[in-house]
């Protein structure tokens, strides 16, 4: 049986437009439609969207040039997801588009100092409330876990997973992540897969193992998107599944952990899903 906050996550993400990776293009997030109980539609991805707007982020978390509307409103719901601190610590750029025809919802991107971040937001999905938190958190977690003391960026031939431009350190949340979830597969994805039609096969061989789809498409997507359903959803029946054991390592990890319950305080999860 599909728990209801895997159907909440694959409505709302479903195809990975753009690569994943830690120098270029970053962590992308992309809209398709929702997985039913006989299985999905398939729609071509548009390409990823064009940012037309850019902010500088200062050491307040503040922007230069002070953005108005939905760029205003997204960035201050990621400050909320991630802290102004964070934010301002971590990254270095804000950019935004609007373009309803890119399946594209938001993604990270190394700035050009390569241990900071560039967030970029498709403001065609900005006023999807579930959505745009569901994306903040995904690439949350793609920050939290892609960080410089996380990566190898010198290296080249990996032990350890593809971190897009070097590797994972081998104690790296990411890395044991990896080690505990997805090194018994002997069909997984190759480590930078972002083929939406290889990560649908895979999931169809171990539904019960991923939140989603989306999540199948490598082990960076699912472990943003694991961590997205263990933040929104309060309560889980996966007991003893490898889902559960998913949401335990988070558990497991302070600073996961207290994400969140903070993000769920922040934004009254218990009393939206109570």
């Amino acid at each position: 049986m599909r728990p209801r906050w895997i159907a909440l996550l694959s409505a709302s993400i479903a195809v990975l437009v753009g690569v994943m990776t830690w120098v270029a293009i970053g962590a992308g997030i992309g809209v398709g439609n929702a997985l039913g109980g006989l299985g999905r539609e398939r729609a071509e991805a548009s390409a990823e969207f064009t940012t037309t707007d850019s902010f500088t982020v200062a050491t307040d978390a503040t922007l230069t040039p002070r953005p108005d509307g939905r760029s205003s409103r997204v960035w201050n719901e990621l400050l909320r997801v991630t802290t102004p601190e964070f934010a301002a610590s971590e990254i270095t750029e804000y950019q935004t588009g609007d373009d309803p025809d890119s399946d594209t919802l938001a993604y990270v991107a190394s700035a050009a100092d390569p241990t900071k971040w560039v967030f970029a937001a498709n403001l065609a999905y900005a006023d999807d409330r579930d959505l745009l938190l569901t994306t903040l958190v995904h690439e949350y977690a793609h920050m939290l876990s892609l960080g410089a003391d996380d990566t190898d960026s010198s290296a080249v031939d990996c032990d350890t997973e593809w971190a897009g431009a070097g590797c994972l350190l081998p104690d790296s949340d990411l890395q044991r992540f990896a080690d505990r979830f997805w090194s018994g597969y002997t069909d997984a994805p190759a480590r930078d897969n972002v083929d939406a039609d290889v990560a649908w096969d895979f999931y169809q061989a171990h539904e019960d193992e991923f939140v989603s789809d989306y999540a199948a498409t490598n082990v960076s997507e699912d472990f943003a998107e694991t961590f997205a359903g263990y933040v929104i959803e309060p309560d889980v029946d996966a007991i003893g599944s490898v889902i559960g054991r998913k949401f335990a390592f988070f558990d497991a990890l302070p600073e996961y952990a207290s994400a969140r319950e903070r993000i769920r305080a922040e934004f009254d999860l218990d009393g939206r899903n109570g």
